[in-house]
């Protein structure tokens, strides 16, 4: 794995001069139409994150290992460049007005009919063609984080209303906090998450096929060819997607089940145990055997999406100038579920005005030694 000048830098920071919590910002260069781009960086005795206003995306979390080597835990680039041009990984980004799929694009609010760009076959994925993680988003600096903000136009890739939403990154100790809060001028649906990618031995470290899993689930959403989901809430139990205990993400996922054939892989809506919006509850936990790193997700959302980087194929050329093989990171997207606005038995993602809606994920990071 290569190591630059700046991570090197970054690596003697983390062992020395960092005993207080901090947040700086800078000029991170500017997309291909001229807007600047700035990155934050956030850091804390624990961990040191990287966010950018390009996609409010997560661009690095570098964490301890149990011997406490320090390493970037997440997919992406070096600049701003390849993120524009990367138009299918969503690497780190905050995806909306409506993250994960809509069925063909199309959903019904009090009898009108809204269409959005399909980009994923027959269907919209993560709000269309140019989604938020393609716009460049307006930042302020707080105390422990940075909070960013996307004014969505009325009719933005064919979502009504306009859409105002906040996302706060806080640092807390071994932990990322991810504040969301949306407001809109006329009914429409919302679903709006991270999409990062981890691996916890460390970015370009192999694949993280032997990363242990537990999802606290007892059903899923079964999808069909196109990853749409049938309606059904199936139980896990008896399938290669039960992860109530710890399992090895590698150990099932040729097993020859259709759902894993036709996901190629793990790309599923988890029906998480907790209740959501009552507080923090547990979604997920990962645990690398070779690092030592663990991560625990704890959300008020209903649902996760565990994506086990299927559609990742060599072909791209991150940080350090790591090629990016299939299942070379992993993602947790908390949410609510895919195709909620043709799912009436799903948990509703319609927001109207006069409402606020909120959601909390925290992902937190240590180590077994």
């Amino acid at each position: 794995m290569k190591i630059n000048r700046w991570m090197a830098g970054l690596m003697i920071m983390l062992t020395g001069t960092m005993a207080q919590a901090g947040v700086t910002k800078e000029s991170w260069g500017k997309t291909a139409d001229g807007q600047p781009v700035e990155i934050y960086t956030l850091s804390n005795t624990h961990l040191t994150v990287r966010i950018t206003t390009f996609g409010a995306r997560v661009v690095a979390i570098n964490a301890p290992d149990r011997e406490g080597k320090i390493a970037d835990v997440v997919l992406g680039y070096d600049s701003v460049a390849p993120y524009e041009a990367d138009k299918g990984t969503y690497f780190g980004a905050i995806v909306g007005r409506y993250g994960n799929r809509i069925a063909r694009g199309t959903f019904a609010i009090d009898g009108s009919t809204f269409h959005v760009p399909l980009n994923n076959g027959a269907n919209a994925l993560h709000g269309g063609t140019i989604g938020f993680d393609r716009k460049v988003w307006t930042a302020q600096t707080l105390a422990n984080g940075v909070e960013m903000k996307l004014v969505s136009d009325d009719g933005d890739m064919g979502f009504p209303g306009q859409l105002t939403v906040h996302v706060r990154y806080l640092l807390e100790g071994s932990s990322l906090r991810i504040e969301y809060r949306s407001t809109t001028t006329k009914p429409t649906v919302v679903n709006v998450t991270n999409h990062s990618y981890f691996n916890l031995a460390g970015n370009g470290e192999g694949t993280i096929l032997d990363d242990l899993v537990k999802i606290d689930a007892e059903r899923y959403t079964p999808v069909d060819a196109g990853l749409i989901p049938t309606g059904e809430l199936a139980s896990v139990e008896g399938t290669p997607l039960d992860f109530r205990a710890a399992k090895a993400i590698g150990d099932r996922i040729n097993q020859p089940f259709e759902q894993l054939t036709l996901a190629r892989g793990y790309d599923h809506n988890f029906v998480l145990r907790g209740k959501p919006a009552t507080g923090l509850h547990l979604a997920a936990e990962a645990y690398d055997p070779k690092s030592g790193r663990t991560l625990t997700v704890t959300t008020t959302e209903p649902g996760v999406q565990f994506y086990s980087g299927n559609f990742l194929d060599g072909t791209l050329t991150g940080k350090f100038g790591v090629r990016y093989a299939q299942r070379a990171g992993f993602c947790f997207e908390t949410q609510h579920f895919p195709d909620s606005p043709n799912q009436p038995k799903f948990p509703t993602t319609l927001l109207r005005p006069g409402h606020e809606l909120r959601s909390t994920t925290v992902f937190t990071f240590g180590v077994r030694k």
